[in-house]
């Protein structure tokens, strides 16, 4: 049984709140501090939660809130030019789920919050200094907060996983750039269809929005990351113009673009992974979610990983009787699986922007690359049927899911 009654979770994105109300269901308070003034109103575009993700909600009860907003997926396909290839499906596993980032946040805050957790907004952290008895954050505007733990749910960018380790890698740029909106041109596919689409000069994916039109996402090569406030700083009118420069010979691609407004382009930011850590914690401090592993938006799993971690770092300090086995058990738990979804990710990855061989060969390879590397059962099926028993006790050695 636990010792730990309290716990500080810094950042108040997908996996705190999660954290927090899972905290809770192991009787450890958990106090949420953001560093943003509010929930991140317009930040960010559209995330995938995988069946996996969906499950670990179901933990903390969050899943049927969260499926009500969010888009169901029930097919894929592949197109390279005018061929098309439907990705297999497993069976017997829900459909992926697409949901607006803000709208996801404002749902787990208000979830957390109607369960009498505390989000305190418009709180940084600078520093945290650990005692014998707890441990104590604080913050950009002087103030301070004190616990038995403190969890880093800070994102890529995290505070904490420099606390934890001064020498820790920083996130690595993907040499791609992230945009979205939604287009006046209907693609003529079944609603819940998910298209990935290779073009000519980058890659792009759309689906059906259920009240109409398209939504597309964009990943425009680039030759070095701009943080959100910098890409943001470029008129949209200027992206709009090179996005449908670079699939002017793409279909549909070209069709999405020209009947989107350049005033709802959205830039996403520029998108990163995170490399291996050494080290997930330290002492009462830890790492779940983005700050400890974040695989490449090719994964279609970063948040539904994040919301498993929250979940998981929990059972393991509500069973074990100290910090330290609490924490080597979460790892335990933990870390082949996110590095292994991160692998697959990176390989992926490779493949979105292809060179003119790639590019050439692709309608060829297509068929391999789909009864071999895209084999569900072999590759995603391991991913998405995973679910936590959060029933079952963990303990020190062999630990259960």
């Amino acid at each position: 049984m636990t010792t730990v009654k309290t716990a500080i979770v810094i950042g108040g994105g997908i996996a705190g709140p999660v954290a927090a109300l899972a905290l809770r269901r192991a009787g450890i308070t958990a106090t949420v501090y953001e560093a943003y003034p509010s929930t991140t109103d317009g930040v960010g575009g559209t995330l995938a939660l995988a069946p996996n993700g969906i499950a670990a909600l179901r933990a903390v009860a969050a899943d049927q809130a969260v499926t009500a907003i969010a888009t169901p997926i029930h097919r894929t396909v592949l197109a390279v030019g005018h061929r098309r290839i439907d990705l297999p499906a497993l069976e017997g596993v829900p459909p992926l789920r697409v949901v607006h980032r803000n709208q996801l946040h404002r749902v787990l805050h208000d979830l957390a919050a109607a369960e009498g957790v505390l989000v305190e907004h418009d709180r940084r952290l600078v520093d945290a200094q650990e005692t014998e008895a707890g441990i104590t954050a604080r913050f950009a505007d002087g103030g301070t907060a004190t616990a038995d733990v403190l969890v880093g749910a800070d994102g890529i960018h995290s505070t904490v996983r420099t606390l934890i380790d001064p020498d820790a890698p920083g996130p690595r740029f993907t040499g791609l750039l992230g945009f979205e909106a939604v287009a006046r041109h209907e693609v003529d596919v079944a609603p819940g269809t998910m298209t990935f689409a290779f073009g000519r000069r980058g890659y792009y994916l759309y689906w059906p929005e259920p009240g109409g039109g398209t939504r597309w996402g964009v990943n425009l090569p680039q030759a070095r990351p701009l943080s959100l406030r910098e890409a943001r700083a470029v008129a949209p009118a200027d992206w709009m113009r090179i996005l449908r420069a670079a699939h002017a010979d793409d279909d549909p691609g070209r069709d999405l673009l020209l009947t989107s407004s350049a005033d709802e382009l959205q830039a996403v930011g520029s998108l990163h992974i995170m490399p291996p850590l050494r080290h997930w914690h330290r002492g009462r401090m830890v790492l779940v979610g983005d700050a400890a592993h974040a695989p490449s938006n090719s994964s279609g799993q970063g948040a539904s990983l994040a919301i498993e971690s929250a979940v998981q770092l929990a059972r393991c300090l509500r069973d074990l009787p100290d910090v330290r086995s609490a924490y080597a058990a979460f790892e335990r738990l933990r870390r082949d699986r996110v590095e292994k979804v991160a692998a697959r990710a990176a390989r992926i990855n490779q493949a979105k922007a292809p060179g003119p061989v790639a590019r050439a060969l692709l309608p060829l390879m297509m068929p391999l690359l789909v009864k071999t590397a895209m084999n569900p059962e072999k590759t995603i099926g391991p991913e998405q049927r995973y679910v936590i028993d959060w029933g079952a006790p963990v303990t020190a050695g062999r630990t259960a899911r």
